[in-house]
């Protein structure tokens, strides 16, 4: 497993904002000690071809402008695109953090 801190648009580490990278290469974004984001890299698919897999934490995905910023970077997309994807259904919320029993999928 490799950890890595984000570093900031002047190049400086970022405290608790990061990049986990485990040995099946599915790369996480942490913020504080929440999951926020899970990319699974790629499953193959005889229809569609190379399939990439975009889980964020249906509670915490967008839960502070810190957290934001930062998703933004890791999934280097905007807020607006970022939505635009979980209603499509390209993104899945999930409970990335095993905590969270009563929030709903929805994003208004």
């Amino acid at each position: 497993m490799n950890v890595q801190n984000m570093t900031s648009s002047n190049g400086n580490k970022v405290a608790n904002q990061f990049i986990i990278t485990n040995e099946e290469e599915e790369k996480f974004f942490q913020s504080y000690n929440s999951i926020i984001a899970k990319i699974t890299y790629p499953i193959i698919d005889r229809e569609k071809g190379l399939t990439i897999t975009t889980y964020l934490d249906k509670k915490f995905w967008n839960f502070s402008n810190t957290t934001s910023k930062y998703r933004n970077k890791f999934l280097n997309e905007t807020t607006k695109e970022t939505i635009a994807k979980i209603k499509s259904g390209e993104y899945k919320l999930v409970d990335l953090n095993g905590i969270d029993n009563t929030s709903n999928d929805k994003v208004s």
